[in-house]
């Protein structure tokens, strides 16, 4: 019996990926649906194929209970927090995912170059300095910015992201900083960190690079915040689950010269309207957040390599079920 697999991420623009998964069972494509949309059709699908950067569909214990028929679920990422993972499992429901696949992601360098991006943009106040030659005014005095090669950068987490990053910054001449209790960052050139508080309070400039755990959960918070220079910049590339936004915005207010800047919002999938968020309602009316739809992993070569290689996954999950 041919398996049925319901694409919930859009895939058609990816080349490759849509005859993979055509290959590997009969295929319906709802490329942008609502959480309703999914859980009244979700009974009819073997799969799942999805992505968090696009969707608006949480992958739920309810979800999951009313797909009755569902045997796996693959998403085209690292991260797993657009789904419940802990009921999946209690219901021996497996779940694809690319964290582990060293060799794959290695090659993807999309998300570091993006943090890089968003620091050195904030940095120069390019956002604010844009909309205000649109408004007809030609006066730099606003927007003088900061050279990287005089600050310190502090990079929390070593990863493969982080370890790019650091990079990244390193060869522009800037202090890179770093702490991750897992990682050994000083074997590659850069200074270490035991303690977090001692980053913190001597960055200027401070990039996540960290998965959502309960270790991470907001370690950006109050108090973090308190150890941080008034004019800091942070940028999140990570999940928005990282950053205790109340808390944040709160020092933002406090603190107008400080920014963030952000590729992910907290609870992002769970949100049936972006407005709903309250960083974004913040960045409507203030020019010290800069949001981006979680657009950092989404080059062409990162989508190819990452989905391909998802649908992969899917397409041999059923190949050697049937063996």
């Amino acid at each position: 019996m041919s398996k049925k697999i319901l694409v919930i991420t859009p895939v058609k623009h990816i080349q490759g990926v849509s005859e993979i998964l055509e290959e590997s069972g009969n295929v319906t494509y709802l490329e942008d649906p609502t959480y309703d949309d999914v859980k009244s059709c979700i009974n009819n699908f073997h799969a799942i194929f999805t992505n968090p950067n696009k969707s608006k569909v949480y992958i739920s214990e309810e979800l999951i209970q009313v797909g009755k028929k569902l045997e796996v679920i693959c998403t085209a990422s690292t991260g797993t927090n657009h789904i419940d993972t802990k009921y999946a499992e209690h219901s021996n429901l497996p779940v694809l995912s690319l964290t582990e696949e060293r060799d794959v992601i290695n090659k993807i360098s999309s998300t570091a170059e993006h943090a890089f991006a968003l620091m050195m943009i904030s940095l120069r106040n390019i956002y604010p300095a844009y909309n205000s030659v649109l408004e007809g005014h030609w006066d730099y005095t606003n927007f003088i910015g900061r050279q990287i090669n005089y600050l310190n950068i502090g990079v929390i987490g070593f990863g493969r992201l982080g370890s790019m990053f650091a990079k990244y910054c390193q060869a522009f001449g800037a202090n890179v900083m770093v702490y991750d209790p897992y990682k050994n960052a000083e074997k590659f050139g850069f200074n270490q960190f035991n303690d977090i508080n001692v980053l913190l309070e001597r960055s200027d400039g401070i990039s996540l690079h960290v998965h959502v755990t309960h270790e991470t959960e907001k370690m950006i918070n109050a108090e973090a915040l308190s150890k941080m220079s008034s004019d800091v910049i942070i940028v999140n590339t990570s999940r928005g689950e990282i950053v205790d936004e109340i808390a944040l915005i709160n020092f933002l207010q406090s603190n107008p010269t400080a920014k963030y800047a952000t590729d992910v919002i907290d609870g992002e999938v769970k949100f049936k309207d972006k407005k709903e968020s309250t960083l974004i309602n913040y960045a409507n009316k203030n020019n010290n957040v800069l949001i981006t739809p979680h657009i950092a992993g989404m080059t062409k070569e990162a989508q190819q390599i990452a989905y391909q290689h998802a649908a992969k996954k899917l397409q041999g999950f059923f190949f050697n079920e049937n063996q």
